[in-house]
């Protein structure tokens, strides 16, 4: 007998062998047919769609879920429109904080404002509280004297923006966040996944200077998910941080590991170890993205993470220790250190099926397509990106490099599986509203960025099913809707191949199912 049989519906099946079916049967969390299969079964629960539109579940490859849900949890001045609205938030922030404690605050954006804060302006409202204002970039934060005082001399010039590792040092200044408060934040931003369709999902990168919270940040998810706060498949990229040398067997050959020799795969079928996440530049919301050529109207090209053999030994390293890399790399000189680094690696010790990725793409040139291709290597990109943030980025990388961001036809053109996600929080999370930038190319205000690399919506719902399935090595259990795959599908309120695209973003989300339970949704 089938636990569910979901019927009257138009299912998008993503797999080319069955394109459409009408009915589908699951039985233990497994789809077990479709259409003449299952019609005949009887079923402990049958569920009429009403016609509906069925996917296979979103995977976002890339997001950020501890961070997503303690945003959500934090003071803002993401609606400030001023320097002065902004101090008043944190002057507000400050006084709710304990005499000596840190005045955390995230929204932080100087673009809106003009010009960057400074460590005086903040000391002059902060009450002698250490103030840490993120950055929405997640590359950088503000911060006032009290915080610059406990920094190394030399680090910080003094006028409170720190971008980078210099970020990286302040946050670890900060006291750690406890395993219950990252569980509650990893819950809350799970359940928000769930109401846009996402099944399936990358955390990107746990236990870094960067975005680490904790020292034991795995044990966090661990929590979340023995206390129910993790209804979706997470598989989590850990920072390449935490690699230290072994002294393995000779034959082995792996020079850094993790404790144990911890690598990609590791782990169950709702909680697992994914990719190594390697850092190799910035962002270009805070204009640290490695670029081989300045900004516009700048006088500087971003930076690297570190000097380009160490990043390039540690992509090698990692390589050599069986992971999975997922580098980031945003701007153009960036992607060639990551390319290059790569291509060591296999030359190396040749891993064919590494599916190693690079994250963000974001500046991709032409002649660089090519070797994406040659190294089998998957392009990571977040469309949304340009959606809301496309008009700045088109402008500080001028006419001739604005068609190269967050690419889409030249990608799948020279045959690199390109795959969608969010970055959340840093972007807008919706896989619907990513899958109509991915076609139309318009930014919020209806700017179209390198319309030549626009895709079919076919092609973008891939990106977000099939391809991150692959990206995620989660191809034979989710990424279609096919039998003998998990029952993982997001119940639309209509087609995204039948509607006009600028409709797209805007189709409800009716339900979603992980293992053929309905978990989220406006409801059916």
């Amino acid at each position: 007998m089938l636990s569910t049989r979901l019927i009257n519906a138009r299912f998008r099946t993503m797999d080319p062998d069955r394109p459409i079916a009408r009915e589908l049967g699951v039985w233990r969390g497994r789809i077990v047919g479709l259409d003449e299969e299952v019609a005949a079964l009887p079923a402990r629960r049958v569920v009429d769609l009403q016609g509906a539109t069925v996917l296979p579940g979103f995977i976002d490859a890339h997001v950020h879920l501890a961070w997503t849900g303690l945003k959500a949890a934090t003071p803002t001045v993401a609606p400030c429109r001023s320097v002065d609205d902004v101090l008043a938030a944190v002057a507000e922030a400050a006084a709710r904080t304990p005499a000596g404690g840190w005045a955390n605050l995230v929204g932080y954006d100087q673009r809106g404002l003009g010009r960057h804060l400074t460590a005086a302006e903040l000391d002059g409202v902060s009450a002698g509280r250490k103030v840490f204002l993120m950055h929405d970039s997640g590359h950088g934060c503000m911060v006032n004297t009290a915080v610059l005082d406990l920094l190394p001399p030399g680090l910080a010039d003094g006028d409170g923006f720190l971008a980078e590792g210099d970020m990286g040092a302040a946050r670890a200044l900060r006291p750690p966040y406890s395993q219950r408060e990252l569980a509650d934040a990893i819950g809350r931003a799970a359940h928000a996944c769930l109401a846009e369709g996402i099944t399936g999902c990358a955390e990107a990168g746990i236990g870094g200077a960067l975005f680490g919270h904790s020292p034991v940040e795995l044990g966090a998810y661990q929590r979340a998910g023995d206390e129910g706060k993790l209804p979706l498949r997470v598989q989590l990229m850990v920072s390449a941080d935490r690699l230290r040398p072994v002294a393995a067997h000779d034959d082995d050959g792996i020079p850094r590991a993790l404790d144990l020799g911890l690598r990609t795969g590791f782990g169950g079928d709702r909680l697992s170890v994914g990719a190594l996440k390697v850092y190799t530049d910035g962002g270009m919301m805070a204009r640290t993205a490695a670029l081989s050529r300045p900004y516009e109207g700048l006088d500087h090209t971003g930076r690297l993470q570190d000097d380009p053999e160490t990043l390039t030994r540690t992509i090698v390293d990692g390589h050599l220790a069986g992971w999975q890399l997922a580098v980031h790399a945003i701007g153009d000189q960036a992607v060639d250190l990551a390319l290059d680094a790569l291509e060591r690696a296999q030359r190396l010790r040749p891993r064919p099926g590494a599916r190693h990725r690079v994250e963000h793409a974001g500046l991709v040139r032409p002649d660089q397509l090519g070797r994406f291709a040659d190294l089998g290597v998957a392009a990571v990109v977040q469309p949304n990106f340009l959606r809301y943030f496309g008009d700045d980025y088109a402008a500080i990388m001028g006419e001739e490099r604005a068609p190269w961001l967050y690419r889409g036809r030249g990608f799948l053109d020279h045959g690199i599986t390109l795959v969608g996600s969010s970055d959340r929080p840093v972007a807008d999370g919706s896989p619907l509203r990513a899958v109509q930038f991915m076609v139309e190319r318009a930014s919020a205000s209806g700017r179209v960025i390198g319309p030549d690399e626009g895709v079919t919506v076919e092609e973008a719902l891939r990106a977000y099913t099939v391809a991150g399935a692959f990206a995620c090595h989660w191809e034979d259990s989710a990424g279609s809707l096919t039998p003998g795959k998990r029952a993982d599908l997001v119940v639309l309120g209509d087609d995204p191949q039948r509607v006009e695209v600028s409709r797209i973003g805007d189709i409800d989300v009716v339900a979603t199912f992980v293992d053929g339970l309905e978990t989220g949704g406006s409801g059916l």
